[in-house]
This record gives structure tokens, C-alpha cells and sequence, in this order.
């Protein structure tokens, strides 16, 4: 591993697990989360997990999975040029979406409704719960036990009220301080990852045109530059050489703007970063503003397409419809999932038999859902 800067997290600084463990005797304590996270089934799930593009609609689409991927390999690139913990790092990348409901946004946004007598729903919130309660592996304890460091970065929102409920990885919530390095690089990985993929699957789908990107001061730039070298350059190699140069941009920008940010700061230790005022991750104004341009165009052009939108209102009414018949009647339920939701309604009322309908929902891939609904309310499915 790199040298790791004084402000860098290392198992020598971490909070710990939950469950004490011994140290794994060949890799570090953020290996060993990296690796609890890709043998989970969660993980696993993602492969069917919408991006913006469900499932069945094309077999190129990123998924969650190859999202969380890119998040990662941004993610490394970034932490290694400013002497960050890489494998926290990628840890973080690799769980960030663990809690992502069927049908991406649309899943969540129903799901949200559904609770909202009961807590509502958020997908941070939920990969959380899924790496620290609902992962069923290990002899010894409940969830994945991994890192306070990988769990805080999972969290990267959470209400004052929800956030009393969670302990220490709650507290930065209600005293208004940082999350580590790795944590803020994650969640701007994230970012680059989503914004610049979601250009390259909507060209692919027909819902975005050159033309219309070319609106975009980021994109226009990069692709100016891209035909004037390789003016007879294949339309799909010229959309791939744009995408590639937009996200070096963004990812030197932001080594750039966080190195000066970081020597300005001086922090000596993790600590120091927790402490200061405002996230020392980030871009430079000119480039955070290209990027909000750019993550615009996308809202209005790409996420609010009437195509994208029709699937989104499938999936939110498939979503309800689920809940709603799990909820009134839990014997409808798988047994294990059933058991699970006597025990907390037993523990918790209503909000406990909600919260565990919830969780199993949350669970499903795109297609898994799709099984369900037409096993519940198609007559002609039987079983």
C-alpha cells in the first residue's frame, strides 16, 4: 500500500467493530471489509439493481453492481494520488448502494411513501442496516460487523432524529462534524461515476442526442476537442474517447482542488479532518459548476424522458402494490421473511411488521420483483 498521509485512515487509527475481533493476519482491517462486502449476497443483487435503465430493457446498461464498480476504480485512483487509504476507499464505494431498492429511484421514492407513518425509508439508511443487521453469515454475529470507518461512510445522510438512534456512527450527524477523507472521496466518486455513465447509457438508449449535450459546457468542451484530433473517429468510439475525457477532468480537478485544500488545512491527523468546518474533499468552483450544469441537463433530459419516466411509474405502483399486500397480510410472505415480521411487530407494532415488509422489498432485484407482483396479482401464476 502507498504511504499513507498523517490524515489518512489506518487500522491504527480505527474506531473498531462492533463485535470485537481479532486483526486478520494477512490483509488489513479495510481488506477485510472489502471482502466481507463482495462475498454478501447484497452485493450480489446488484447485478439486477436499476441503474436508470431496468433490468430487462438492455443487457449494456450499467447496473448498480457496474456502477459500484466505477465508483471504486475512481475512488482508488483519486485516494492513491493524495495518499488516502485505498481499500477503505473502495470498501465504502463497494457497499454504498447495498440498500438500493428494485427499480432505482423510483423503488426508493415508493418505498419512502409506503413508510412514511413509520420511519420512511432512505437507501443509505438501509445499507446500513443491511451490512450492520440483515447480512446472515457468520457464527458470531448479526450483519457483516464491519469497520466504524466503512459504516460511516455507507451513511452519508441522515436526520438529527434518526441519527440519535444509531450510536456513534449517528454523532457526526448531530455535531455537525466530518466523515474521514475516504468518506468525502467516496460520495464524490460516486457522483462522477453516476453523472458521466448516465450520459454514455442515455446516448446509448436513443433518449440523448450529441446535439442536445453539446448544450453543456463540459461535454461541448471534450467533444470539440475529440473531433478536431480524430475527426473520422466511429460515432461509439467518439461518445466513449468524450466520457472518458469528462471524467479525467472532473477526477483531476478534484485531486487538484483537494491537495491545495488539504495544505492549506495542514490536519494533522483523522481527527483534525473530523473536525473541520467544511468537507476538505472536493472541486474547484469553475468545475463544481460545470458539473451542476451538467447534472441539470441530465435531470431534465434524461431522468424526466417520458420513456423513463413510464417505467418509473410502473415501478413505483409494483412497489406499492407489494407492500401494501405483504403488510396487510405477512402470511403472504416467504417463511423466513414472515417469522422475521411476526418477531418485530411483536417487538415494535405496526412499524416493526412495516419495517420488516420493507426490508425484504428492499432486497429484491428488478426481475425478482417483477416475479413477485405477477405471482401475487396475476391469476394465472398459481404458486
Amino acid at each position: 500500500m502507498t504511504d499513507l498521509a498523517p490524515y489518512a485512515c489506518s487500522d491504527a487509527n480505527s474506531r473498531g467493530r462492533r463485535h470485537p475481533e481479532p486483526p486478520p493476519p494477512y490483509r488489513s482491517e479495510y481488506q477485510r471489509d472489502r471482502d466481507r462486502i463482495v462475498h454478501s449476497t447484497a452485493f450480489r443483487r446488484l447485478e439486477y439493481k436499476t441503474q436508470v435503465f431496468v433490468n430487462h430493457e438492455g443487457d449494456l446498461f450499467r447496473t448498480r453492481l457496474t456502477h459500484s464498480l466505477e465508483v471504486a476504480q475512481i475512488g482508488r485512483a483519486v485516494a492513491r494520488a493524495l495518499r488516502l487509504n485505498e481499500d477503505l476507499t473502495e470498501a465504502i464505494a463497494l457497499a454504498h448502494d447495498l440498500g438500493h431498492t428494485p427499480f432505482g429511484h423510483a423503488g426508493q421514492d415508493a418505498l419512502n411513501a409506503c413508510m412514511a407513518e413509520y420511519g420512511g425509508f432512505e437507501h443509505n439508511l438501509q445499507s446500513l442496516r443491511v451490512v450492520d443487521e440483515l447480512e446472515e453469515k457468520y457464527a458470531d454475529f448479526p450483519g457483516l460487523n464491519l469497520t466504524f470507518e466503512t459504516r460511516e461512510g455507507i451513511l452519508k445522510h441522515c436526520s438529527p432524529r434518526r441519527a440519535e438512534t444509531l450510536g456513534e456512527v449517528g454523532r457526526r450527524f448531530l455535531d455537525r462534524t466530518q466523515p474521514s477523507l475516504e468518506a468525502q472521496l467516496a460520495n464524490l466518486a460516486d457522483e462522477i461515476a453516476y453523472n458521466n455513465h448516465d450520459v454514455d447509457d442515455g446516448l446509448r438508449a436513443g433518449l440523448l442526442t450529441i446535439d442536445g449535450l453539446r448544450e453543456v459546457p463540459l461535454f461541448r468542451e471534450q467533444h470539440d476537442a475529440v473531433h478536431a484530433a480524430y475527426p473520422h473517429l466511429a460515432p461509439r468510439r467518439t461518445i466513449h474517447e468524450v466520457v472518458r475525457r469528462m471524467i479525467n477532468r472532473l477526477v483531476t480537478d478534484l485531486i487538484e482542488t483537494s491537495r491545495a485544500r488539504l495544505e492549506v488545512a495542514a490536519p494533522e491527523s483523522v481527527d483534525d479532518v473530523r473536525r473541520w468546518p467544511e468537507p476538505l474533499m472536493g472541486f474547484s468552483s469553475e468545475m463544481a459548476e460545470l458539473n451542476q450544469t451538467l447534472k441539470t441537463y441530465l435531470r431534465r433530459h434524461l431522468y424526466r424522458h417520458y420513456r423513463v419516466h413510464r417505467m418509473a411509474t410502473k415501478s413505483r405502483h409494483m412497489v406499492t402494490r407489494l407492500f401494501e399486500a405483504f403488510f396487510d397480510d405477512p402470511r403472504l410472505l416467504p417463511p423466513e421473511h414472515h417469522d422475521r415480521a411476526v418477531r418485530l411487530e411483536r417487538e415494535e407494532g405496526q412499524a416493526g411488521r412495516a419495517r420488516a415488509v420493507t426490508d425484504y422489498i428492499a432486497g429484491m432485484t428488478d426481475r425478482y420483483a417483477i416475479a413477485e407482483y405477477q405471482r401475487l396479482f396475476d391469476p394465472r401464476e398459481l404458486t
